[in-house]
């Protein structure tokens, strides 16, 4: 059977344009970090994919090293585009980043031109495509002079093979160094793809939003439920924190404390008629320097709990000074 995507599906999901570019986001995208690849029976991927671009969800973030298997998420996403998506083209946002460990050696990391410009190369094989949306250099590199990850993303930009550059994991001061760099360049720089939730406010302690925004780019927020944490998993409790990432790692000291936070503001949630969930994601929507939040999803159930969070966006003074108040404890 051919697939035809939902005649209705911009009417579903709101979308925003990022800072004042001509670049246009869904409020949420799809992201392959950990539910796609060679460890999930393409069939199940593909009905995850297809039922996000029905209901409006037209951008689609990978990497380099997504897999399990690096390269397997992009794999798979190249399959489902050219069985399904590819007459759609002009329509999708397809972004992908290079810069943790893509293949063996010395080169299969980091930010040095021959890395940057060979990964994106595999990318576009993997993908079936000509160019992507956004290639984002993944992490800072403290070896490689600055400029020559600059002007790499600006060839690539002048090479066909992307049409806008961001970086992902940059600290404000190294997004505001880098963005000087494409200012002079003119290269068109998009924003910075960090983890952004709740538990986790560093984008707003470090100016990370006002500094996007001084530069007309825009915050791409990932882990917008840090890793599970703000759902209705562990309102009963937290024994294992061993699956978060990184950035989220410093509820470990205190789970106890934790678990409490969650509870109240899951009552928050539930006076809205939202799940803990779904009022987390449209907490992080609610600034318009976020551009769009990149959720994963495993089953077509997940994807539409996820996408309700857009029903009711809005939030009343009394209930941001609620949720301010847990979130301070």
């Amino acid at each position: 059977m051919v697939y035809a995507a939902a005649g209705d599906r911009y009417d579903i999901m709101p979308y925003r344009r990022v800072s004042d570019s001509g670049l246009i986001l869904p409020d949420m995208s799809l992201g392959f970090w950990r539910n796609m690849g060679d460890q999930r029976p393409l069939a199940d991927s593909k009905k995850v994919i297809l039922k996000a671009f029905d209901l409006g969800i037209f951008s689609f973030d990978n990497a380099s090293n997504y897999g399990p298997s690096n390269g397997t998420a992009e794999d798979t996403f190249g399959a489902v585009y050219q069985s399904d998506l590819k007459p759609y083209r002009n329509e999708l946002v397809i972004t992908t980043k290079a810069g943790y460990h893509m293949w063996p050696g010395p080169l299969g990391e980091f930010s040095g031109k021959k890395t940057l410009v060979n990964a994106l190369d595999l990318s576009l094989q993997r993908m079936h495509l000509d160019y992507v949306d956004i290639f984002y250099a993944h992490r800072w590199d403290p070896n490689t002079n600055l400029r020559e990850t600059a002007e790499t993303l600006d060839l690539l930009v002048r090479q066909g093979k992307a049409l806008y550059v961001g970086v992902s994991n940059y600290s404000a001061k190294e997004v505001a160094e880098i963005a000087a760099i494409f200012e002079e360049l003119h290269t068109p720089f998009i924003g910075n793809q960090i983890s952004y939730n709740m538990l986790n406010r560093q984008a707003e302690e470090d100016q990370m939003l006002d500094i996007l925004d001084q530069h007309h780019a825009g915050l791409i927020a990932y882990g917008p439920l840090a890793e599970g944490l703000l759902t209705d998993r562990y309102l009963n409790g937290l024994t294992d924190t061993s699956f978060l990432h990184r950035v989220n790692a410093f509820v470990a000291k205190d789970p106890a404390a934790t678990v409490r936070k969650l509870n109240e503001l899951n009552a928050i949630a539930e006076n809205r008629q939202q799940t803990l969930a779904q009022m987390a994601m449209a907490w992080l929507l609610r600034d318009r320097r976020v551009g769009s939040i990149v959720f994963g999803a495993t089953s077509i159930k997940h994807l539409e709990m996820n996408v309700k969070a857009t029903e009711h966006l809005a939030f009343t003074p009394e209930e941001l000074a609620a949720i301010e108040q847990v979130l301070a404890k």
